[in-house]
């Protein structure tokens, strides 16, 4: 008995394929390239992200330093971005 037993697996392992078809391999490669160009996109958002993110940065250090100087020319940095008002705190007016 254990001899039919060892034969049949010889050939189970025999018939197994060695490959698989052409369409799944250009299923799979597709699925892998799509996944590949995706990881790409996102490397890529990521560093135009950090771009922005060190361009906001300057940009506020720019912000600071204007107000700064509002604050030596005018008293306050205060001021309406619309109309260009300085709002003088109400302390300040008084006096």
């Amino acid at each position: 008995m254990a001899k039919n037993t060892t034969k049949k697996i010889k050939e189970l392992k025999a018939e197994k394929p060695s490959k698989i078809t052409n369409e799944e391999l250009n299923q799979v490669q597709s699925i892998v390239n799509d996944l590949n160009r995706a990881q790409m996109e996102i490397g890529s958002f990521e560093s135009k992200k950090h771009n922005l993110l060190h361009y906001v940065s300057t940009i506020q250090e720019k912000l600071n330093a204007l107000q700064t100087e509002f604050e030596k020319t005018y008293g306050t940095a205060d001021i309406n971005i619309q109309d260009g008002t300085i709002n003088h705190n109400k302390d300040e007016q008084t006096n």
